[in-house]
């Protein structure tokens, strides 16, 4: 059974997500639609590009990823599809899809042209153009039917971690914050590793807080705490699932967990500073 997957900034109030759901259904019952997520802040790139990457690797190969984020119809703005790490994504030309597959070459890119007659009427992108793309695609259509190909599309630039060598800092940001309330940076493990053989030791600094030891999962939290009752709502540092520096709050919640407890913000800068 093909799989077809949702992820949208629409929310799940209004009628966008059933929409999209009946227009599939009415194109091929027998497709297993899964929701990724619908809570995507309005149009907010980084944030979609966070979760559908460390989505999308477990589904099946050939699964069909749908992004409605910021995809709300121009005239003058391409749909695409991007045929990579042996799946199918489809999205607005706004450079979503550069920032998810910002280390991987992607087989192959296309101009969604289904819908490019003078006498089409878009009124909602993804029923009218993401849909019967992919419908035809979960059908076992060729993407070449659908679309020309073409060399690239646009190209946002992922924030990175940095290294100043002259103060002995890696300077990052926070690009995602989870229900949890776990702060997620960019710095990644192996910048981090590379960097830290020619020191002895380092201080994640953050506002006025730091902190001197970084946990390698929220695993070796547990075992380290578990038993420690006095511990709960500790705060930590780990390096997670996706191999970047988080802050998080033994047991922490969305109410009680590091966002709350450290105000920081998406965009805030995280230092670690070695010595």
């Amino acid at each position: 059974m093909s799989i077809i997957t949702l992820t949208s900034d629409f929310g799940n109030l209004d009628y966008r997500v059933a929409a999209v759901k009946g227009k599939i259904l009415s194109l091929n019952p027998e497709v297993n639609i899964i929701d990724i997520t619908h809570d995507i802040q309005a149009f907010n790139l980084i944030q979609t590009s966070y979760i559908v990457r460390n989505a999308y690797k477990y589904f099946p190969k050939g699964s069909i990823h749908i992004l409605s984020v910021d995809s709300f119809y121009h005239k003058s703005r391409k749909n695409i599809l991007y045929k990579a790490d042996g799946s199918y994504f489809l999205a607005a030309d706004n450079g979503l899809l550069s920032l998810i597959f910002f280390d991987i070459k992607p087989e192959a890119i296309y101009e969604i042209t289904l819908n490019n007659r003078f006498d089409d009427v878009i009124n909602f992108t993804s029923t009218d153009i993401f849909v019967p793309a992919a419908v035809h695609l979960a059908n076992g259509g060729l993407p070449e039917v659908i679309g020309r190909k073409i060399d690239t599309a646009k190209q946002l630039m992922f924030p990175r971690a940095v290294y100043n060598e002259s103060e002995a800092m890696i300077i990052g940001e926070v690009t995602y914050i989870d229900n949890f309330g776990n702060i997620i940076s960019n710095i990644n493990q192996d910048f981090f590793e590379n960097i830290s053989k020619a020191y002895k030791g380092f201080t994640i600094k953050f506002r006025n807080l730091s902190l001197s030891r970084i946990f390698s999962s929220h695993t070796e939290v547990v075992s380290d705490w578990e038993r420690e009752t006095e511990f709960h709502g500790q705060s930590a540092a780990i390096f997670n699932d996706s191999q970047l520096l988080e802050l998080t709050i033994y047991k922490g919640s969305k109410k009680n967990g590091a966002k709350s407890l450290f105000g920081l913000n998406v965009g805030e800068n995280i230092y670690i500073q070695f010595m």
